[in-house]
């Protein structure tokens, strides 16, 4: 635990609007709705998703490996190239699927054909998708971490995997 103070106390959200609210009963119907596709390797999905997590500087994110990567090879190493992608080992779809997500995040004038026609040559348009609906998933935590109210309750990486439902499982040290 880093000891960060948040930003806002929880005691100044009200409760049926800012928490426990339809809005974040939707936000949650949604996240756990993109965990479940599945067009998408599971190296690709953890790679953008921890993308995300250090464009937002989120800790929860930062803190949690996909159980699914780490059974398909993601490693430590895979993880201190994503900060430069660009001139990383990566397979070019890798690559191509970070600039997307950077695009979507930073600067959606990145999205030009150049990249669409990048991004066609490696992924198919329910590929395309998935990765544009996993950046959105990824980021909706955005508002706690402005707030700096997502520091995670556990002082290690840990794993994590979803139900057939899409809810989180977390799991023990990665």
């Amino acid at each position: 635990m880093s000891g960060h103070q948040p930003r806002l106390a929880a005691a100044e959200l009200t409760a049926g609007d800012s928490v426990g609210g339809p809005l974040e009963q939707a936000m949650g119907e949604f996240a756990n709705a993109v965990v479940r596709a599945n067009t998408l390797d599971p190296l690709t999905t953890e790679i953008v998703r921890l993308r995300c997590a250090q464009i937002h500087d989120c800790r929860i994110c930062g803190s949690l490996r996909l159980r699914d990567a780490q059974e398909a090879g993601f490693d430590e190493a895979m993880q201190r190239k994503i900060a430069r992608y660009e001139t990383s080992d990566f397979p070019p779809a890798v690559i191509a699927a970070l600039r997307l997500c950077d695009a979507i995040i930073m600067r959606p004038a990145w999205a030009d054909d150049a990249l669409k026609a990048e991004l066609h040559q490696h992924f198919s348009a329910a590929q395309i998708a998935e990765i544009c609906l996993d950046v959105m998933k990824w980021s909706q935590q955005k508002p706690l971490v402005a707030l700096r109210t997502e520091e995670p309750p556990w002082a290690q990486t840990t794993l994590l995997s979803f139900d057939e439902r899409g809810a989180p499982v977390f799991g023990g040290p990665a």
